[in-house]
């Protein structure tokens, strides 16, 4: 048994033991933020539950980082017990690296400077923004950059805007207002995102676990978070991808990496 003892089967039992030792004396200066899932789910915790109510699985752990604390991660990972996938790492190292729990057979995946996928989301300057996780602004980007967006990612975002409301700041609200910027740069990103809030209002319909008025305060959040996309004043790189519309592909195609 190591330092930080076993590996825990359950999820969210693992994801403190991780944040645990990141408090540690040798840890505490990394800045590494949990995405994904798991970080929708300690975000929420009033409506959490529905990840269990609609039988959203988790099935790995991911954090984002800089590159400058890649060796305090690989020290303090191994030491709870991960092992490196050093191919990973020789390949993509500077801006991705993946370790693999030895016991149940998972994986955590982390992330420097962005997530690259169908369309890039920059962390630069906005891990410091929260302590545990990613800023809710960018939590919402990357499940909206999902072109071909599946029934979980709609489950975190219905979970994610029941919890929080829209706002102009980071304080346990939505950054609209830096969402709304982001996408009047990238008529790409612009047309994935706008087009998922349509399908996320849709699938609201699906949830019989979610109670109408519930339904409801996120019908109005999706509809709030459109209009301010919406008004949003449109940079000349926008105008111009707009002019030529979906007759060229506007996003990126994600290969999953060999594991």
């Amino acid at each position: 048994m190591g330092k930080y003892g076993e590996i825990l089967e359950d999820f969210y039992s693992e994801r403190t033991r991780i944040l645990d030792a990141l408090q540690d004396k040798p840890n505490e200066q990394i800045i590494l933020r949990l995405i994904g899932a798991l970080a929708f789910r300690t975000h929420c915790p009033q409506y959490g539950y529905l990840q269990d109510a609609l039988q959203r699985k988790f099935t790995d752990i991911d954090f984002a980082s800089y590159p400058r604390f890649s060796k305090g991660i690989r020290s303090m990972l191994t030491e709870l017990g991960y092992l490196e996938d050093k191919q990973v790492t020789q390949l993509f190292g500077d801006r991705r690296m993946l370790f693999h729990d030895p016991v149940f057979d998972r994986h955590i995946d982390i992330f420097y400077n962005m997530l690259d996928f169908c369309h890039p989301i920059s962390f630069t300057g906005r891990l410091e923004v929260e302590q545990i996780t990613l800023p809710l602004a960018e939590l919402v980007l990357e499940k909206m950059q999902i072109v071909q967006i599946n029934e979980k990612d709609q489950i975190d975002t219905v979970m994610l805007l029941r919890e929080h409301p829209m706002g102009d700041n980071d304080q346990e609200t939505i950054n609209v207002e830096l969402i709304a910027r982001i996408l009047a740069n990238d008529w790409g990103f612009w047309r994935t995102v706008t087009g998922n809030l349509r399908l996320l209002e849709d699938a609201l319909l699906r949830y019989d676990q979610l109670p109408e008025a519930d339904r409801s305060v996120v019908r109005t959040r999706i509809h709030e978070l459109q209009d301010r996309i919406e008004v949003a004043p449109k940079s000349l790189r926008w105008k111009t991808r707009a002019r030529i519309g979906e007759k060229v592909k506007w996003y990126k195609d994600v290969e999953e990496l060999h594991r």
